[in-house]
């Protein structure tokens, strides 16, 4: 196929455990035109020689380091044909008709610039939950909700690649948090639409980097909300109390930081000058008493109960 409607993302770092089944779930789809634009980040286990072995379908790219994953979903995509960029993490699993499904959703309304999906959240001991189960996400201008709880899981979305032929992709800078700063300062332009049913499995992991990595993540919330605001200057008037919600959720996250590296009284004095304050807050306060070795329990716990910082409205 010379010019395939969907270009398929997959950005990859060691995860020759997995990938063979996220290949094969692009493989098993029932729409069938598509190309994998498949980025090795440096990986040094056996991910290169699995995702040559599918032939000529998976684009096999090698970076000669390792980038930040913005910088990385980034030189995937500049190398992507298609009308249609998804996103499929190299750990991640999508259902058989989850193409078929969005790709007419898109092709129905050409306002739509975003498509995401419901998704079954699980481990190695089964399902944990489907994330929009009782939630149910709205439609079209979807920002002010997206920013004020972020709901998308990042391998159920399709973009319009029009959308974004003279926009500001990924941030270079960001690990963690670039998929998310990405779609909110999309989703401040376009409308989007979603599906109402799970078309992908999200693979939760005890060494995720968002767990491994996770004191990171309040700089780049910071930096996120920063690039939001210089580009969109009327945000911080049209949503000012918003961005103080946002505030509030990176300083929970950032008094996380100071007691997972046993300085409980900086997160506790983090917490004490958040605003606004809310049950989540007196909560973390509590918990901060714990000892750290009940973070990542606490972390997994998560996707039990609705991520803490996303699902819980900071009213």
């Amino acid at each position: 196929m010379e010019t395939p409607t969907v270009s398929i993302i997959m950005n990859c770092l060691n995860e020759e455990a997995y990938v063979r089944q996220a290949i094969d779930s692009v493989f098993d789809q029932t729409y069938k035109d598509w190309e994998i634009i498949f980025w090795d980040n440096g990986s040094i286990d056996a991910t290169s020689e699995i995702a040559k072995s599918y032939g000529r379908r998976v684009h096999y790219y090698n970076s000669e380091k390792t980038y930040p994953l913005g910088k990385a979903r980034n030189l995937a995509i500049k190398k992507a044909k298609g009308k249609y960029i998804a996103f499929l993490d190299c750990d991640d699993l999508w259902l058989p008709k989850k193409l078929q499904k969005q790709i007419s959703l898109l092709d129905r309304n050409p306002k739509v610039a975003l498509a995401f999906s419901d998704a079954i959240y699980f481990n190695q001991n089964g399902h944990i939950c489907q994330i929009y189960l009782k939630f149910k996400p709205p439609r079209g201008k979807i920002f002010k909700e997206l920013f004020r709880k972020y709901f998308l899981c990042t391998s159920t979305v399709i973009l319009r690649r029009s959308a974004i032929q003279n926009f500001t992709w990924f941030d270079e800078r960001i690990q963690l948090f670039e998929d998310a700063g990405f779609f909110l300062r999309l989703t401040y332009r376009y409308e989007a639409d979603y599906c109402d049913e799970p078309l992908v499995k999200y693979r939760v992991r005890h060494d995720s980097v968002t767990i491994t990595d996770f004191g990171n993540l309040p700089l780049e919330r910071d930096l996120a909300l920063k690039s939001l605001i210089d580009e969109f200057p009327a945000i911080e008037n049209q949503n000012s109390h918003d961005i103080k919600i946002f505030q509030s959720k990176t300083n929970a996250q950032r008094a996380i930081n100071e007691w997972i590296n046993k300085n409980p009284g900086n997160a506790r004095k983090t917490l004490k000058k958040t605003n606004p304050k809310n049950p989540l807050i007196y909560v973390l306060f509590l918990i901060t008493f714990l000892p750290v070795s009940t973070f990542k329990t606490l972390f997994l716990l998560n996707y039990k109960i609705k991520n803490w910082f996303n699902w819980y409205k900071f009213e």
